[in-house]
C-alpha cells in the first residue's frame, strides 16, 4: 500500500496477504484523488472525512497525508481494524480515529457531519445499493459535501437524485453523490 500524495508521500506499507480486504489500486486512488480535489480542499481548516468500510485504510492514510484535520475509519475485521491502528501508529498520527463497528450500526447512530464520506464496501455486498440513500437521507453531511461509493460494474447510479458524477479504472467504479449541484 503506497501514499500517493501529501505529507506521507511515497510512504509504503505491507498488507498481509492474508488480508480479504480488496484495496482500492494505486491507479484508481490516484485518480480518484485527482478528481476529489476539484471538489474539495482537504487541508482547509476543520475538514473531515469519513472512511467505510476501511479495509487497508489506504483512503483514510490519503486522507491523513493530504492534510484533512479529522478522519474516521469504520472497519469491521479487526485484523483490518488492528492494521490501520499500527499505520497510524507509524506515522506518528492521531488525526485518524479507527473503529472497530459495523458501517449500518455505525451509520444508524452517527452524530458527526462530514465534508467528504467515502464507501469502499464488497462488492458483492447485499446492501450495497442502499447506501447512497442511508447516507444522503441521514445527517451525516455537512451543507457542501461530497459521498463517493466505490463499486463494481453490475451497479449504476446515474438516476439517482443526488448524482454527481460517475468515474472507471478498469474494474473500479466511483460514484459522486451530493445535495448541492457543483459548477
Amino acid at each position: 500500500m503506497r501514499v500517493i500524495s501529501g505529507i506521507y508521500k511515497r510512504r509504503r506499507f505491507d498488507v498481509p496477504k492474508s488480508f480479504k480486504a480488496r484495496p482500492t489500486t494505486d491507479f484508481a486512488k490516484e485518480n480518484l484523488f485527482n478528481v476529489l480535489e476539484q471538489y474539495c480542499d482537504f487541508s482547509a481548516d476543520g475538514f473531515t472525512a469519513l472512511d467505510l468500510f476501511a479495509g487497508t485504510g489506504s483512503i483514510s492514510v490519503e486522507l491523513v497525508s493530504r492534510g484533512c484535520s479529522r478522519v474516521i475509519s469504520v472497519e469491521k475485521d479487526r485484523k483490518h481494524y488492528s492494521f490501520i491502528q499500527q499505520v497510524m501508529t507509524q506515522l506518528k498520527t492521531d488525526t485518524c480515529v479507527p473503529l472497530c463497528t459495523d458501517v449500518f450500526k455505525y451509520i444508524n447512530r452517527c452524530t458527526t457531519q462530514f465534508d467528504l464520506i467515502f464507501a469502499d464496501p464488497p462488492y458483492a455486498l447485499e446492501r450495497l445499493a442502499d447506501l447512497p440513500d442511508l447516507i444522503l437521507n441521514g445527517d451525516m453531511m455537512k451543507n457542501v459535501s461530497l459521498f463517493v461509493l466505490e463499486h463494481g460494474k453490475d451497479n449504476s447510479f446515474v438516476d439517482h437524485p443526488c448524482f454527481v458524477e460517475h468515474r472507471e479504472y478498469g474494474s473500479v467504479n466511483f460514484t459522486f453523490f451530493s445535495h448541492n449541484k457543483w459548477e
